[in-house]
């Protein structure tokens, strides 16, 4: 209902009814019971969409988590137990009238979340709500009523009590619903959920929350990489080791805490000489730029570049113009010019072939190669870099 009063399009409606479970089941013809002990039946409809309909319900004890429900409530006990004013507010089809007795319409009118009843109660039932006020007071730009705000403070410290995976799921929705994530991130540093459930986080910078609104939304499932980027923009003050501890303790899959902790490692080790660089007006040679582009590895260029340019809008220090120029150069670097060891003219085997004995000294070997190509890109010729190879190898082959 909430949305709609919003004007928003592509409504998912919640569907509430007196009716106890059973006897939704028996009603349709296709149900399925997808969360039977809290209420819920799903329905099918005829183009076998499901629709989640659930039975009034009042909470008979809860852990800070999880509730013991029971049935037989009214609609007003129903939406009693409901988070915040804004999602307490009912429709009836039938009769086309709505029913507000918490006051939801005068709060979206003023833009504002407030709890249902006392702020205090409504947080010590669920821990989540008080990220979940964060998320929609950022997502729809209104403020947090102050009861409701004193209410999230108190409860940041038994936000521990949160499973990781809901923690993850908050932060996940953060990036993708919230047009300007540093909104709702700012309020968590603040209110102190940083502090209890991202402790590496604690202190975060504005400009570090501010630099995730300048990177794109993630959205398609074909450009994971924009969510990744979010995250590393968020733990770009940390290390990536800090970073990668904590997306596994909040049990990010395998691909995704690689693809940050990269991204934040290499942001903390090798941005500042280039930020540093490019504020005194300093163009970097190309030598420096293949340098970089090795080290970051040419797959993870562009992201790179795209979080270092959202550090550099945010913190102002590094002229626009100087930000496209090295957007260029160093994507063109990358593709081009050899910065790999299979970029290389020679390989192993050529090298064994003059000579050269397998073990630590052919992958120095192969390591200087590169570095001297690096260095001068003309040299990338089989015969030229044999030869240096055979200088490189001399005095450690024995005699």
């Amino acid at each position: 209902m909430r949305d709609a009063l919003l004007g928003a399009s592509h409504l998912d409606w919640d569907l509430a009814t007196a009716a106890p479970p059973p006897e939704v089941r028996r009603l349709f013809r296709r149900t399925v019971p997808v969360g039977i002990e809290f209420g819920t039946i799903g329905v099918l409809d005829r183009e076998h969409r499901m629709h989640e309909v659930t039975t009034f319900r009042r909470d008979v004890k809860t852990d800070g988590r999880h509730a013991v429900v029971e049935f037989g409530a009214s609609l007003d006990e129903d939406l009693a137990r409901r988070d915040f004013t804004i999602n307490a507010i009912a429709y009836d089809p039938i009769h086309h009238r709505l029913h507000d007795p918490f006051g939801g319409q005068v709060d979206l009118g003023r833009r504002v979340v407030r709890a249902v009843g006392e702020a205090e109660a409504r947080m010590r039932e669920d821990r989540l709500r008080a990220l979940r006020a964060i998320r929609f007071a950022a997502r729809f730009g209104f403020d947090i009523e102050r009861e409701t705000w004193r209410a999230i403070v108190s409860s940041a410290p038994f936000l521990t009590r949160l499973s990781p995976e809901r923690v993850k799921q908050e932060l996940e929705k953060t990036m993708e619903q919230v047009p300007s994530p540093s909104s709702a991130f700012i309020r968590w540093r603040d209110a102190g959920a940083f502090t209890s459930i991202v402790p590496v986080l604690a202190e975060v910078g504005d400009d570090t929350l501010h630099a995730i609104d300048a990177l794109p939304r993630p959205g398609l499932p074909t450009r994971p990489m924009r969510r990744s980027l979010r995250f590393a923009a968020l733990f770009s003050e940390v290390s990536g080791k800090q970073a990668e501890r904590a997306l596994r303790d909040l049990r990010f899959s395998n691909q995704e805490v690689a693809n940050v902790s990269a991204l934040v490692d290499q942001w903390s080790r090798l941005a500042p000489t280039l930020t540093a660089a490019l504020s005194a007006g300093e163009l970097p040679r190309d030598a420096d730029l293949r340098r970089l582009a090795a080290a970051v590895g040419r797959l993870r260029v562009a992201p790179f570049l795209r979080l270092a340019a959202a550090r550099w809008s945010v913190a102002g220090t590094v002229p626009p113009a100087a930000v496209r120029g090295v957007y260029r150069r160093l994507l063109t670097t990358a593709f081009r010019d050899p910065i790999e060891l299979a970029d290389l003219a020679v390989d192993g085997d050529d090298l064994r072939s003059a000579g050269i004995a397998t073990g630590p000294a052919l992958g120095r070997v192969l390591r200087e190669l590169l570095h001297a190509v690096i260095e001068n890109p003309r040299i990338n010729l089989r015969e030229p870099l044999l030869d240096v190879a055979r200088q490189l190898a001399s005095p450690i082959e024995p005699t």
